[in-house]
């Protein structure tokens, strides 16, 4: 029985955490959205995790079992693993082994566009591997386009460690300029009094649909995992609102690793130097509270975390919901109930951006300092129950 590259068993290990069952839908949908076909799926609970083989010696057995009656090329592993342990791993499973941190890599290598996007999965890829290069430059070499292998890092792998850090360097100088170009486009931008608004949420909540919707671009939508990597800005144009520069931004995943977040914290410059923040949520996903919290928990790590927001509601017409917009205290539009897909609830959102331009505009002229102040306060995004927003 022989498998194609694309092939694996996947293994996820609970500690006990409350969200175990959700990581490991994730982890599944992450490998399909690799191109990865899952032969056989391999739970265990452990108190913590153990030093050298990360499952247990009795769990790994199982595992090599396993992968020599399937013959699986790989082992992926829903969790980090030490450098130690993916030597080990490898070693005793007598296969390839990737962790988390690895898959997700290379679907962003995969899904890199342009060429700012391509140069930060490279530097994510070289910090990650430079210390993981003991041990696995054969086996790598070997296979250059299976997964966990692919990406602008995959030529790095036969550099030292010092060469790895020199073109680490390069590649954040270049990262550098890239930036300042594109401090120069929102200098700009905010001479024109143009609204800057930015779409963030969970990965495959919806996001680029709506922002194709609002701007009648052509961005790629797919029911993917992180199906947009890049950031797209497009113009908005309509006789109430002016001018609004729009931005879709890479979707947002629970236990991102932090290394990525350093990398692509240049692509979210847009989300962090935005006047609003659009927040989209799938209201069909019983988890939405959860990843509310996700999502706003990544935005404070990139100090995004006190930008205005709106909380979009998407996907209401997979539930008995109605398009309907609901206002804080102050009297500001907080939440929108809407579908990307029809459309149906978007003149709600339309207003929403109508009126947070509009007090952008009143404050700027009173008090140039206080325009980042006027939208819906951000206060009220979080620590919400679902009960609050009316779906049940």
């Amino acid at each position: 029985m022989q498998h194609s590259p694309e092939a694996a068993i996947l293994v996820s290990i609970d500690f006990g955490g409350s969200d175990h069952s959700e990581s490991l839908d994730e982890l599944r949908l992450l490998a399909e959205t690799a191109g990865v076909r899952a032969l056989a799926i391999v739970e265990a609970r452990r108190q913590r995790p153990d030093a050298a083989l990360f499952a247990g010696s009795g769990k790994v057995q199982e595992i090599a079992a396993l992968v020599e009656r399937l013959e699986a090329p790989l082992v992926i592993f829903n969790h980090d693993l030490t450098p130690a342990q993916m030597r080990n791993l490898t070693a005793k499973l007598n296969t390839r082994v990737i962790d988390r941190t690895m898959l997700i890599l290379d679907i962003f290598a995969q899904r890199a566009q342009s060429h700012e996007g391509k140069v930060q999965v490279e530097i994510a890829q070289l910090k990650y591997l430079a210390t993981r290069l003991v041990g696995m430059n054969q086996d790598m070499g070997q296979q250059k386009h299976a997964v966990g292998a692919r990406g602008p890092g995959e030529t790095m792998l036969e550099l030292d460690r010092r060469k790895l850090a020199k073109r680490v360097h390069l590649l954040k100088e270049r990262l550098e300029k890239l930036k300042q170009q594109r401090a120069v486009r929102r200098r700009a931008r905010n001479r024109h009094d143009v609204l800057s608004v930015s779409i963030v949420g969970y990965t495959n909540a919806g996001k680029s649909t709506l922002f194709n919707r609002l701007t009648r671009a052509n961005v790629y939508v797919a029911d993917q995992l992180f199906a947009t990597l890049d950031t797209t800005s497009r113009r908005m144009f309509t006789e109430d609102t002016g001018e609004i520069v729009i931005s879709d931004t890479v979707g947002f995943i629970r236990h991102l690793p932090h290394s990525l977040v350093a990398a692509f914290r240049s692509t979210l410059e847009e989300t962090i130097q935005a006047d609003l923040l659009l927040h989209v949520v799938d209201a069909n996903n019983p988890m939405r509270d959860d990843q509310i919290a996700e999502v706003n928990k990544v935005l404070a790590e990139i100090d995004a975390g006190d930008i205005p927001q709106v909380l979009v509601f998407n996907k209401i017409d997979l539930l008995d919901v109605p398009p309907s917009v609901q206002r804080d205290d102050y009297g500001r539009i907080a939440r929108v109930f809407l579908s990307a897909k029809s459309g149906a609830g978007l003149d709600g959102l339309r207003l929403a951006l109508m009126e947070a331009k509009t007090a952008r505009q009143a404050a700027a002229a009173s008090d140039p300092d206080a325009a980042d102040q006027v939208a819906a306060s951000s206060e009220n995004q979080t620590n919400l129950a679902s009960g609050e927003y009316g779906i049940e």
